[in-house]
């Protein structure tokens, strides 16, 4: 540790550290462009000068100097604030005067830095230089008039997001930043661009002159449209949703959120539904709360419990999945489901199904298998965090699937289980302290999904990714309400039928809670469906009863990422028209049948959920455990030879809420014309 003193205040740094982080560890603010804590140093905007004793007398860029011990700095001297002033005149020589129309007006670090550290007057008078713009896709706009060359951007794209896309060309006063070749970002994580520039020549194109930051209302919530739960802030005016922006949470997301969960935001206000329907001579029909009550009461009277089944989709809360679990004990069914894609897991234990090294501890591994995922589609931070730990060195990744760009170096082993025998992948698994492996959707959504699952642990404890101080083995979702339904016990009773069991006639009576990701054609024609949701999606074209839900933004929601990670989402907007919190509309139905639940308000209700699972009861707080019990889970047989293929064939559209958004059309349009033609 070297000491250093910063305006007389004396601090304690990690030797390696430069001196702005010895300033900010001594509370002393230091102005900057360039320099980010995530990224490399740059050191080419020197607005981080300071004066340090006994060296040259000159300012330093503080972010490229490392320190020193016995160093004494001073922040703020008559030195210091000339040379400040003087780099931020000649910032804004060729600084177009758009701020009255930029959308980085009120959020712009060149605005807020021109006031604290800038001049009154400018001496120049010549004329300013102009860039054309450049295209970047449909979801980054470029002024790049107003670009400072940063570089934040093409060290962000190069580093974080691991897709060497942006750069600079020429030099001097005729560089301009932007794609060697104009073309699409094909990085799932573009959107952060948009964050880190702190000038207003990246802005999101979708939010482009829409509002400004002071009106809108801020509401901290969690990302739903993957399994990671990235912390997110929703940013809405009156009763929209106008953006979605990621908040810091160095476990989850640090401070990066991938472009689906970010851009998919206008999906929200179209396809929506605000009303009940009720299907009358082959047609639905509007209907109120209490005809399509009395629609579903109908067809349940005197309907034996075996006959009544119930499906949770993919952005369900842990609320309204309980509810529904209640009512169906209520109504005597014990077919229950969450498992849309007919994946093959044990929820036995919870280690069987959850990701135990956790995101954050993907940093502490030496060695990495991934069997049949795609997480640059599948979960694009958890793949960052991966591609960090790769620039860390001496991480070897291999895996087993079909072969794609994940941004970091993979060695293919194969794309069949069979891959899983390689003395290859004992080889490196072994030879590493700390190995993980991550098992993806595409090795458990198939007829051996529990033969594969079982194969894989049974390795984790051969090759040492088992221990008492360390799990290496990790189960990577692709749904934000999966972990909590298995938590939940959302699945098949004693004598009960699963999804394929409850398909063709195997029940009269389906609930449908938004369940979309499944083929609703192999529901039998006389099952009576009654669809629970926000958009009119699959389940909605199939349903005999439509009851409008309330999506992500609109509620109190309890969700469990992929690592078994609680957390709660809040209410941001109101739902539309006659839309309502999922959980209240079940408790209203159960009410309307006479059948009591045994709660009426949200306490009451999050009290069950943690007499269901003590789990619920530790919002924000993931324990990390060893693994004590070596034995595996119930797996029949052995591996079949198909290739693994991801579940995830196109990442911009995997939800009602993506598939409803025109951004996400555009995305589609843009990286995958063959879907979107066939969506059309």
């Amino acid at each position: 540790m070297a000491k250093v003193t910063v305006d007389g205040i004396e601090v304690e740094v990690p030797n390696g550290s430069n001196v702005l982080q010895a300033c900010e560890a001594a509370g002393k603010e230091v102005p900057r462009f360039c320099y980010h804590e995530r990224l490399s140093v740059a050191g080419n905007c020197r607005m981080c000068l300071v004066e340090i004793e006994k060296a040259p007398p000159k300012p330093f860029a503080s972010c490229a100097y490392p320190v020193a011990d016995g160093m004494v700095v001073h922040t703020d001297s008559e030195m210091v604030r000339k040379a400040r002033r003087g780099v931020m005149e000649f910032l804004l020589i060729n600084h177009p005067l758009d701020c009255p129309i930029c959308d980085q007006g009120g959020e712009c670090d060149l605005q807020d830095q021109a006031v604290g550290y800038g001049g009154d007057h400018s001496r120049y008078a010549e004329n300013k230089r102009a860039v054309k713009d450049k295209n970047l896709g449909p979801l980054v706009k470029t002024v790049m008039t107003r670009c400072i060359h940063c570089t934040r951007c093409i060290r962000f794209s190069t580093e974080i997001a691991g897709v060497s896309e942006m750069g600079a060309t020429a030099r001097g006063e005729s560089m301009e930043v932007g794609t060697y070749v104009e073309k699409a970002l094909t990085s799932e994580l573009s959107g952060n661009l948009i964050d880190i520039c702190p000038v207003g020549a990246l802005t999101s194109k979708p939010y482009a002159f829409v509002a400004r930051p002071w009106e809108l209302k801020k509401t901290d919530s969690v990302d739903v449209l993957d399994a990671v739960g990235a912390s997110i802030r929703v940013d809405a005016r009156g009763g929209e949703v106008l953006r979605i922006l990621p908040r810091l949470n160095e476990d989850v997301n640090e401070e990066w959120l991938a472009d689906k969960s970010r851009f998919a935001v206008d999906g929200l206000k179209r396809r929506r539904l605000d009303s009940c329907w009720v299907r009358r001579d082959g047609k639905l029909a509007p209907a109120t709360w209490p005809e399509a009550f009395a629609a579903i009461a109908a067809k349940l009277a005197g309907l034996d419990g075996g006959r009544i089944g119930a499906i949770a989709g993919d952005l369900c809360d842990a609320e309204s999945m309980a509810a529904l679990k209640d009512l169906m004990g209520a109504l005597g069914s014990a077919n229950l489901d969450c498992r849309q894609d007919g994946a093959a897991l044990d929820a036995s234990r919870r280690d069987f199904y959850c990701f135990n090294t956790s995101i954050a501890g993907i940093e502490e591994a030496d060695a990495l298998l991934i069997v049949g995922a795609n997480p640059r589609r599948e979960a694009p931070l958890v793949n960052a965090r991966i591609r960090k730990r790769g620039l860390a060195g001496a991480f070897p990744v291999a895996a087993i699937g079909t072969p794609a760009d994940l941004t970091y170096p993979v060695t293919w082993l194969g794309d069949s289980p069979a891959a899983l025998a390689e003395p290859a992948v004992r080889d490196m698994l072994k030879a590493a302290k700390r190995p993980m492996m991550i098992v993806g959707q595409g090795a458990l959504a198939r007829a051996d999904g529990a033969a594969v699952l079982a194969a894989c642990w049974a390795l984790a404890a051969e090759c040492g990714l088992l221990g008492a101080e360390w799990h290496g083995f990790n189960v990577l979702h692709t749904a934000a309400s999966r972990v909590g339904a298995l938590d939940l016990g959302f699945l098949p009773g004693p004598g009960g039928r699963d999804l394929a069991g409850m398909m063709g006639g195997g029940v009269d009576v389906l609930w449908l809670l938004g369940a979309d990701e499944f083929d609703t054609s192999r529901i039998g024609a006389d099952t009576f469906v009654v669809y629970q949701g926000h958009h009119g999606d699959r389940g909605a074209a199939r349903a005999d009863v439509i009851l409008p839900g309330a999506a992500y933004t609109e509620k109190q929601g309890t969700y469990v990422n992929t690592e078994g990670r609680v957390q709660r989402g809040a209410l941001a907007v109101y739902p539309p028209g006659d839309a309502r919190e999922d959980w209240t509309i079940i408790r209203a139905f159960a009410g309307s049948i006479g059948k009591v639940l045994g709660y009426d308000d949200l306490p009451a209700l999050r009290a069950r959920l943690e007499q269901a699972n003590p789990v619920f009861a530790r919002p924000d707080i993931l324990p990390r455990f060893g693994c004590g019990d070596l034995t595996g889970p119930a797996g029949g047989g052995a591996p079949g030879s198909a290739a693994f293929v991801s579940p995830v064939a196109n990442y911009y559209q995997t939800d009602p809420i993506s598939r409803a958004s025109p951004t996400m059309a555009e995305c589609t349009a843009a990286h995958h014309p063959a879907a979107a033609l066939a969506a059309e």
